[in-house]
C-alpha cells in the first residue's frame, strides 16, 4: 500500500482553497460555491483561474444550480446541461451531479441527458445518494449509468456513522464504480473509516477559520441569515490537507 492506492479529493470553496489543496498534495478538488447549501455551481471566473492554477491537482466542478432537493424541472436541467457545457470549454477534468424522482429514486433520464452532456469527462454521483430511500438499487442504477464514482457518507450524517453501508457498497461495487467517502472525514477518523469500510477514495474540505479583515461592520444587517457568522471565512489549509493525508498513510 502506498499514497497512489488512495483518492483524496477536496471540497474546494475557493481558488483559493484550491491552491491550498494542491500545495497539500490532494489528487483532485471539487469546486463548489453555496456551502452551506450542500454546494451550488461556482461562477464562470471562479472555474476559470482555478482551472488555470491547477496544474498537478485535477479539477471537478459541482454542477447544482440551488440548494434543497435534488428533484430538478427541465428548465434547471437545461441551464445545468449549459454548465457542464461551459466546463468543458473551460478544461475542466470531471463533474458532480445528480437527480432524484419525488419517490426518492435514481432519475434514470434526467442522468441521462446530464450524462450526454459529460460525455469523456469524469463523472461524480454526489451526495443526493444518500437521500434515496433503497441504495442498493440506486447504486446498481449508478453503476448502469456509467458514473465513475458516488459521494457518500452511507446514508448517516457522517462518513463514520455509515461505516455499515460504505462497507456494503465497497462489496457491492466489484471494481464496477469508486465508493468515495465523505462529509465529516477528517484527520482523526479517516484511517478509522479506511480500516473498517476499506474504502479508498476519500473527500473532505480540510478548512480553517479566517476572521474578515473588516475593520467596521453593521450588526442590525445580516447578507443572509439573521445571526450568522458573517465575520469569519473558511477556507482550506495546506496544512489540514497534508495532516489528514498523513493520518490515513501512518495507519498503513
Amino acid at each position: 500500500m502506498n499514497r497512489r492506492d488512495f483518492e483524496i479529493e477536496i471540497c474546494a470553496n475557493s481558488v483559493e482553497s484550491c491552491l491550498e489543496a494542491q500545495k497539500g498534495g490532494a489528487d483532485r478538488v471539487e469546486l463548489c460555491m453555496g456551502i452551506p447549501e450542500g454546494g451550488t455551481t461556482p461562477s464562470y471566473g471562479e472555474i476559470k483561474m482555478s482551472r488555470q492554477v491547477l496544474n498537478e491537482t485535477r479539477l471537478h466542478v459541482i454542477i447544482r444550480n440551488r440548494g434543497g432537493d435534488f428533484l430538478y424541472t427541465q428548465q434547471e436541467l437545461q441551464r445545468m446541461a449549459m454548465d457542464i457545457d461551459i466546463c468543458r470549454e473551460l478544461g475542466v477534468d470531471g463533474v458532480v451531479f445528480g437527480c432524484l424522482t419525488a419517490e426518492g429514486d435514481i432519475d434514470v433520464e434526467a442522468n441521462q441527458y446530464l450524462m450526454s452532456h459529460a460525455k469523456g469527462m469524469s463523472t461524480t454521483f454526489h451526495r443526493a445518494f444518500d437521500r434515496c430511500k433503497d441504495p442498493e438499487k440506486a447504486f446498481e442504477q449508478l453503476i448502469e449509468l456509467g458514473f465513475d464514482r458516488v459521494l457518500t457518507s452511507g446514508q448517516q450524517p457522517t462518513a463514520e456513522l455509515g461505516i455499515p453501508l460504505l462497507r456494503r457498497l465497497e462489496e457491492l461495487s466489484k471494481g464496477r464504480i469508486k465508493i468515495m467517502a465523505g462529509c465529516g472525514v477528517n484527520e482523526k477518523n479517516i484511517a478509522y473509516i479506511y480500516q473498517e469500510a476499506s474504502v479508498r477514495a476519500f473527500h473532505f474540505s480540510a478548512r480553517e477559520p479566517y476572521s474578515s479583515l473588516m475593520t467596521y461592520s453593521n450588526p442590525s444587517v445580516y447578507m443572509g441569515a439573521e445571526g450568522a457568522d458573517e465575520d469569519t471565512i473558511m477556507l482550506t489549509t495546506e496544512r489540514r490537507v497534508k495532516n489528514t493525508i498523513a493520518a490515513l498513510m501512518e495507519k498503513e
